[in-house]
């Protein structure tokens, strides 16, 4: 993924500097798919900004989630973990607690988020120097990364998590579906995206409470 976000970074006319920038600063993959379109379209400062943070705004209830396995750490400790955190060490932290009975240590994630955070900015870095080889991206899918990226993410939370089961997860996640298609009418995509995020979480825990009475 980080190689495909380099090759378009490439062909949108993005320097080395602005994608070690992105990668190393912003630190986000959707949101630097995102930004990298909107400085193709001169979009404003301000429409970058809402719109970064506002796809980015799933990592609060990211956090959140993960800070209960980490109560016992400091406050500096949990700031570390949560500033590192993406969506791939946030499935990865779910899925080890599957299996190790809802333990994680703080060593563990900080070296699953420094990896990620390291492999992702050179990966998008040698994208970029090989971006010169490659005039269209999307003919090779590099632009389908990201959507592949999170089906394989679901996959592997759908098998992990036995408390579940795949029935009420698939369930949850068609109602998360339904919520984004009724709100994207009314409002942003990216802030329907939140709301369907935030209806999901809540639904998803009356669901479960159901499921245990």
């Amino acid at each position: 993924m980080g190689l495909a976000f380099g090759i378009v970074a490439h062909t949108s006319h993005l320097s080395l500097l602005m994608v070690a920038g992105l990668s190393f600063i912003v630190y986000a993959g959707s949101a630097q798919f995102i930004i990298t379109s909107m400085l193709l379209i001169h979009d404003p400062l301000s429409a970058i900004f809402i719109s970064t943070f506002l796809v980015n705004s799933r990592m609060i209830l990211m956090s959140t989630s993960l800070a209960q396995y980490f109560r016992h750490e400091s406050l500096i400790r949990n700031v570390l973990i949560g500033t590192l955190v993406t969506d791939e060490t946030f499935a990865l932290a779910m899925n080890k607690q599957n299996k190790t009975h809802g333990q994680l240590s703080f060593a563990w994630q900080s070296a699953a988020n420094l990896v990620a955070y390291l492999v992702w900015g050179l990966a998008t870095l040698v994208g970029a120097i090989l971006g010169g080889l490659i005039a269209n991206p999307s003919r090779f899918g590099f632009d389908f990364a990201l959507t592949a990226m999170f089906i394989g993410l679901v996959y592997l939370q759908l098998i992990s998590d036995k408390r579940l089961g795949i029935r009420l997860q698939l369930f949850v996640m068609g109602f998360v579906a339904l919520i984004y298609y009724l709100m994207i009418g009314l409002m942003s995509a990216n802030f329907a995206l939140l709301v369907a995020t935030v209806a999901g979480c809540l639904f998803g825990m009356e669901m479960k409470k159901c499921q245990s009475a």
